[in-house]
């Protein structure tokens, strides 16, 4: 057996990632010429290697005159970040980029420069580094938010991109000691909140852990200090026991004929800190400080060497995790026990094999660090390649940059659960998912016309949170759609995108709808009896409206007009204009026939729309008065809301008719109706038991479904007032519920609640 050890005192180091931030003068006289880099450029050709000196010449003319904050030349922070990348044997390419990182933004270079100098890929991934210029936006958050929006884009197309700009984050972050101290929390907290997730769902663990404890320094340097004198402290009490249980787990696979190595691991300061601050426990409290990590040569060897671990120490209940035979969501893998040691001490141990471990402490960067060799788990890399994916995904449904990035912030808390299709196939979804994010995981379709789910062979809600182990099925129908309640419960930034987009898209297809449908009638009152054609002679016509008008095409026109943003009848007018002007001359007849409820003081103006509860999102019954067929309606138009529909005797019309009587339209129901209507009804009981079971009844019997109940929250009196929301077919059903209401024993009053008055007679319905 080979045993190779570093003693566990310390986290393992790395190159790339040392424990603190070197001196700001060290890192000037490292990093002020070429050679420094130069020096580690042994796995790029002559060729590559003299291209990378040209980008460093061209960056060091660009960057000359300026200085860092600590007086070192500005072009030794470009040649940092090169040297990070280099740990990653990026190619030469990403070291062009990252020498030229801040020439486009600070520089006045361009990028066709830029392209006609080194290429296309440079000048893309220089740009995608670029921040978008501040001046085009109304505040620092959104110029924030659609510089990050532009940043991920450009990653999930290179993921080259990440990994420059987490190097350029980590050299700004070590010597952030050197910057103006009020800059000091933005900057922290910028840096725990987005590049420290993104590290962490990409695998780079090594740039995950430095990153957290740089931001935790200069966002907490009291308590950062406080904790790492305890830590040092620690360390030093339990330095016999750390070498006893290493020796003893040393003998151990000695005697096994194991071939491991065995290195020490120390959990950092924010994670300690955290720890403390989630479950209120102090320094002393916590007990998986140091930990060990054990790596063996085969994936079989890994159990094996749990089994030798097991028979030395017990296994504390419920802390043992195979993160091998379902990798974590960034595609770690590795096996985790927690086991008492001597004293009663709690150790974890972390087991894997070689190639777990390069993916577990660089993560998708591992496709570069051993591309020309050794081999790493595909399938671990292929989980980052479905969320880059996925970037894409929402970007093609988000429109908005701040909504973009909350969806991607979502997307970047590392808890997971991992549920299963009934064939069996393991997805991975944020802590908190439910039935609903499931299906849009599968896929969207799947998600549009969920009505249901099962899991574990049980019915349960959408709204159901899933559980590790959990068997979900999702019951579709061809005739749903997504419900706008879904986002306040689904977690996956997937699935908020698609409801999102889908419930856009079929508001501007219903606001279309209607809009087209108003500007007709509008035309027929200025005799016209038809919209302009797609012929060339219509086409003209329609882009002098558009002009007029100044939307950008037919369809956001028409969509604004059902949407209450343009006045169907004035557009007419302006459109019979154009009309009149390429020749066709008005129907005298038809403006007598469309004009033949024209505007009066109790009369709205424009056509008639009929509606027969089909509409969708476009027309709003308004909840005030609840308007059913039978009752006397008008239609209101308001600004970007669409169709308001209330009934004529409403106080809110007789409001809106002195201020936006234009905005006013007929309407009218249609002779067929495609569903029922809500209204409200008041029923006044004496109390007693079983009252409301009695009322429902009643209600039900009357072939009436209940939508909602509210009650008095007043202490328990003689009689009480129950009010309920009922779905009726019309005026005559809802009498229908009324009379078999008051029919019903306990029930003193029963009548349907009007807006224009408190109550209203029941049977006047």
């Amino acid at each position: 057996m080979s045993v190779d050890t570093v003693p566990p005192l310390a986290p393992k180091a790395c190159s790339s990632t040392p424990q603190g931030p070197l001196p700001a003068a060290a890192n000037g006289a490292a990093a002020a010429s070429f050679s420094a880099l130069e020096s580690r450029l042994g796995y790029l050709n002559a060729h590559e290697v003299e291209t990378v000196r040209q980008a460093y010449r061209f960056a060091d003319a660009a960057h000359l005159g300026q200085l860092r904050k600590n007086g070192d030349p500005y072009i030794t922070h470009p040649i940092a970040v090169a040297q990070m990348c280099t740990e990653w044997k990026l190619d030469a390419q990403a070291l062009c980029a990252a020498l030229l990182h801040d020439v486009l933004e600070d520089c006045g270079v361009t990028k066709a420069q830029l392209t006609e100098r080194f290429g296309s890929a440079v000048a893309e991934l220089v740009d995608g580094l670029t921040k978008l210029d501040k001046l085009a936006f109304d505040s620092r958050e959104e110029s924030q938010a659609e510089s990050f929006r532009k940043m991920l884009l450009a990653m999930a197309r290179d993921v080259r991109v990440i990994l420059i700009k987490l190097a350029d984050r980590m050299h700004n972050m070590r010597t952030m000691g050197d910057m103006p101290r009020h800059k000091w929390s933005r900057i922290a907290r910028e840096t725990l909140e987005i590049y420290a997730p993104i590290a962490h769902r990409l695998g780079l663990n090594n740039f995950y852990r430095e990153l957290q404890d740089l931001a935790f320094r200069h966002l907490h340097p009291w308590r950062y200090q406080a904790l790492s004198k305890a830590l040092a402290r620690s360390r030093a009490r339990r330095k016999d026991l750390i070498a006893r249980v290493q020796g003893e787990i040393e003998a151990a696979f000695a005697h096994s004929g194991l071939q491991v190595r065995i290195t020490g691991r120390e959990k950092t300061l924010y994670s300690i800190y955290r720890k403390m601050a989630s479950k209120h426990l102090s320094f002393a409290q916590v007990t998986d400080i140091y930990g060990f990590r054990v790596i063996v040569p085969q994936v079989l060897d890994c159990y094996t060497a749990m089994g030798v671990l097991h028979q030395l120490y017990k296994p504390l209940p419920g802390k043992f995790r195979d993160y091998i035979a379902i990798p974590k969501i960034n595609g770690y893998q590795s096996l985790h026990t927690t086991l008492v040691g001597p004293f009663g001490t709690p150790i974890e141990f972390q087991l894997r094999t070689p190639s777990m471990d390069v993916v577990a402490e660089s993560g998708i960067a591992a496709h570069w660090l051993y591309k020309s060799g050794a081999t790493t788990d595909a399938s671990a890399q292929a989980l980052n390649v479905q969320w880059l994916q996925s970037l894409l995904d929402i970007q093609q449904e988000t429109k908005d940059s701040g909504e973009f990035w909350d969806h991607v912030r979502i997307d970047l808390f590392p808890d997971s659960v991992y549920v299963f299709t009934p064939k069996s196939k393991i997805l991975a979804l944020p802590r908190g998912a439910t039935a609903v994010d499931f299906a849009y995981a599968i896929h969207s379709d799947i998600g549009h016309h969920a009505i249901g789910a099962t899991v574990n062979g049980e019915q349960v809600p959408l709204r159901t949170e899933l559980h590790n182990g959990d068997v979900v099925e999702i019951i579709t129908s061809p005739h749903a759609r997504p419900n706008p309640a879904w986002l306040g419960f689904v977690k996956t930034g997937r699935a908020r995108s698609k409801i999102r987009h889908f419930l856009k898209t079929l508001a501007t297809e219903e606001s279309r709808a209607l809009g087209q449908r108003l500007l007709l009638q509008a035309l027929r009152g200025e005799g016209i009896a038809a919209l302009p054609g797609d012929d060339e002679a219509g086409r003209a016509v329609w882009d002098k409206l558009l002009r007029f008008t100044g939307n950008r095409s037919r369809e956001e026109l028409l969509s604004d007009i059902g949407l209450g943003r343009r006045i169907a009848g004035m557009v007419a007018k302006k459109l019979a204009a154009l009309l009149a002007e390429a020749g066709t001359r008005p129907d005298v007849l038809l403006i007598s026939q469309a004009r033949f409820g024209a505007p009066t003081e109790d009369q709205p103006s424009q056509g008639v729309v009929t509606l027969d509860g089909s509409e969708g999102a476009s027309v709003v019954y308004a909840s005030c008065c609840r308007p059913i067929p039978g009752d006397r309606i008008v239609g209101y138009l308001g600004r970007g809301e669409g169709l308001a529909v209330h009934t004529a005797d409403c106080p809110v019309v007789q409001r809106l008719l002195h201020r936006d009587r234009e905005r006013f339209l007929e309407v009218e129901w249609a002779e067929e109706l495609t569903r029922p209507f809500e209204s409200s009804v008041a029923v006044t009981v004496i109390n007693g038991k079983g009252v409301l079971a009695r009322v429902a009844a009643a209600i039900a019997t009357a072939e009436a479904d209940i939508t909602h109940i509210q009650m008095g929250e007043e202490a328990a009196q003689a009689t009480t007032e129950l009010r309920f929301t009922v779905a009726v077919r019309d005026r005559v059903h809802l009498a229908q519920v009324l009379r078999q209401l008051r029919r019903t024993p306990s029930v003193v009053r029963a009548q349907r609640i009007r807006p224009a008055r408190a109550s209203a007679d029941g049977g006047s319905a």
